[in-house]
């Protein structure tokens, strides 16, 4: 998509750069940041610039944050005697909104993939193991999502954890509310049955 402007292909071409964002959506964007005010759209360039610049990882549970320790982690009402691991930030976000998890994260930043070329040092495994012997946490959730390389994830990590002496449990698999079972595929069913609790 070529519209003879160059800083507007740059532009366009940048957009499509973003994950699920392809050259329709881009040229919107793009059109759409071109008619917007400049203070609006130096505004837009600075919050890009200063989230690169200011946001990092907390020194403690790996998750993003702009301080040293993450507001998480310095909650005082949260319970740090239990540790839930999952893979990225988004993840994070996604229990906090239940408002029902009142422990601690640690984010992994991704999962075992040796076929992409990702291995174990490529993960925050070893902040991991050396958070866990410097702490009294009890349980360890592992809430890697259930395909095969997040099972192998937390079959890796659960090796390192268990002679610790630190009970380590995974999220319930099963049935999504208002599913059907006829679509549902053998192994969530089979961790459905598994994960079942008396009503």
């Amino acid at each position: 998509m070529n519209y003879n402007v160059a800083p507007l292909t740059k532009l366009i071409n940048e957009f499509s750069r973003l994950p699920g964002i392809g050259k329709k959506t881009a040229a919107r964007l793009a059109f759409y940041i071109i008619n917007q005010p400049k203070e609006n759209a130096e505004e837009f360039a600075n919050a890009i610039l200063n989230a690169k610049k200011t946001v990092h990882t907390c020194k403690i549970c790996q998750n993003l944050t702009d301080k040293d320790i993450c507001d998480i982690c310095s909650d005082e009402k949260r319970d740090n005697s239990v540790i839930l691991i999952v893979e990225n930030t988004k993840d994070v976000l996604a229990f906090e909104r239940t408002g029902e998890y009142n422990g601690l994260y640690h984010v992994l930043h991704g999962v075992l993939s040796p076929l992409d070329g990702i291995n174990p040092e490529d993960l925050k495994i070893k902040e991991l193991l050396a958070r866990l012997n410097n702490t009294e946490v009890k349980e360890v959730i592992m809430a890697t999502n259930p395909t095969v390389e997040g099972e192998a994830t937390a079959s890796y990590i659960s090796r390192f954890i268990k002679p610790m002496g630190i009970k380590i449990t995974r999220l319930a698999y099963g049935i999504p509310v208002g599913g059907d079972l006829e679509f549902a595929d053998e192994i969530t069913l089979s961790h459905a049955l598994e994960g079942r609790h008396e009503i």
